[in-house]
């Protein structure tokens, strides 16, 4: 069997594998499956021996059981070994060596008188009988499944677990009454020819071996590392002023969320300096009752009960010491007068970022086209295309320019002449002959005829 870890005769090792799907050998991997421990005392030995005492091994899914190393074999996380069982043996894997095993049982309340013993390594053909049975698992679930609605018992079979000899098989259930299990036994141990264990689980522990995605976006907390199942109630959601609507409070085994209970002892801190929600003040216009609280904002919100529409938000310290003042048989100040405006902050996206067209180029100006003068061709004839055009006159002109300037509608073509100084030489005129030349043209090649050619 290879596996992705790099195991070595060290008790720590690292993992390799970083596909999407997880280990490809997560059988004989020791740190693939949830709860995998970090051995921080691997380098701690105080009795100076190299092997372990006591070894925690993994069986399938989460189960995990301590045993006694009593032939002081070599053991190292991810080692393959044979463990005493009822009936014959069974075949696991270590997932933890060393002194920290000991920490863990003390953490568990495991005595050291019920802890059985390992036998050897596993050889190869153990290896194979292990792989063989588990390969078997999910056809004898599916038919044990059958053969319970068959005989109509409100039952689950959520998992089957083979021991490592196949000896014996494990089949784990969900129901939610007490089940007759006389003819059951009879119907599995005749169409599987060995030994039946039942055990029935719970609905969450059913969620931690099946696995999945919660509505948060992330895997299970029960499959990933969540160990112990706390009760989970309505009052929790209260506490929280969360709205008591079963598909949300409930997670992917029909109870309530585990996660109900991970904030709740924070919200139980602050509710104490909070006012009782029933709390009704005697205002100045009247009677006012409370409708919510704010914990994050240490806030209550009153309303009156003539007018129940309109709130008013009042500090938790404000609304102590108007029941102090009703306490003296006094009447408080009103909400009006005591509700506080926020200043709100005005800001300013810099950035953009909430918009939604902010790489969109709006009011695209034309970028100045720099090679206009480049080519004089060009440029002539765009002149002579502007001067057919009639030419504006200035409202603002002298009037002895208008007099000069022709009244004929028709205007001169304006001739564009390129101003050359009046200087002979022979420069001036060798460049003014050059440019009066004709472009060159290349002659066309004449080939010789063919009888030509052959003579």
């Amino acid at each position: 069997m290879s596996c992705g870890c790099k195991t070595s005769g060290d008790s720590s090792h690292s993992c390799g594998t970083k596909s999407a799907s997880g280990c490809s050998s997560v059988d004989t991997c020791g740190n693939s499956y949830k709860l995998s421990v970090f051995d921080w005392l691997s380098d701690v030995n105080p009795s100076g021996s190299k092997s372990s005492e006591y070894v925690e091994v993994r069986f399938k899914n989460e189960r995990k059981l301590y045993y006694r190393n009593v032939n002081n074999l070599p053991l190292h996380i991810g080692s393959i070994i044979a463990v005493e069982s009822s009936p014959g043996h069974d075949i696991g894997v270590v997932s933890l060596s060393g002194e920290l095993v000991k920490i863990q049982m003390k953490k568990k309340n495991v005595h050291e008188d019920s802890i059985q013993k390992v036998y050897r390594l596993a050889n190869q053909k153990d290896i194979e009988t292990w792989q063989d049975l588990r390969n078997k698992e999910n056809a004898i679930k599916v038919d044990a499944r059958k053969i319970a609605y068959g005989l109509k018992l409100e039952m689950k079979i959520t998992d089957v677990e083979y021991q490592g000899d196949g000896s014996k098989v494990t089949f784990y259930y969900t129901a939610d009454n007490r089940i007759d299990f006389r003819v059951l036994i009879k119907e599995y141990a005749s169409a599987f020819r060995t030994k039946i264990d039942m055990k029935q689980i719970g609905f969450r522990q059913e969620s931690a071996k099946v696995g999945g995605i919660g509505s948060c976006g992330r895997e299970l907390c029960c499959s990933t590392w969540l160990t112990d199942f706390r009760s989970v109630n309505t009052n929790a959601a209260r506490y929280q002023q969360l709205s008591i609507n079963p598909q949300k409070l409930a997670g992917q085994c029909g109870k309530l969320k585990c996660c109900l209970n991970y904030e709740l002892d924070t919200y139980l801190d602050v509710l104490r300096d909070f006012p009782s929600s029933s709390t009704v003040l005697n205002t100045e216009k009247g009677r006012a009752f409370c409708i919510k609280i704010d914990v994050f904002k240490k806030k209550m919100w009153f309303a009156y009960v003539e007018n129940s529409m309109t709130w008013y938000d009042i500090d938790i310290y404000e609304v102590q010491k108007m029941i102090a003042i009703n306490k003296k048989g006094e009447k408080s100040q009103a909400l009006e007068d005591l509700k506080v405006v926020e200043n709100r902050m005005i800001t300013s996206d810099l950035i953009q970022e909430n918009s939604v067209d902010r790489f969109e180029k709006k009011n695209r100006k034309p970028r100045p086209n720099n090679n206009r003068d480049r080519n004089p061709k060009q440029s002539d004839n765009k002149a002579a295309k502007q001067s057919d055009r009639p030419a504006r006159q200035p409202e603002n002109r002298n009037p002895k320019q208008a007099d000069n300037r022709p009244r004929s509608n028709e205007q001169k073509p304006v001739e564009n002449k390129t101003v050359v100084p009046q200087v002979q030489s022979t420069e001036n005129q060798s460049s003014e002959n050059k440019t009066q030349k004709k472009p060159f043209k290349k002659p066309k090649k004449k080939f010789p005829p063919k009888n030509e050619g052959n003579a």
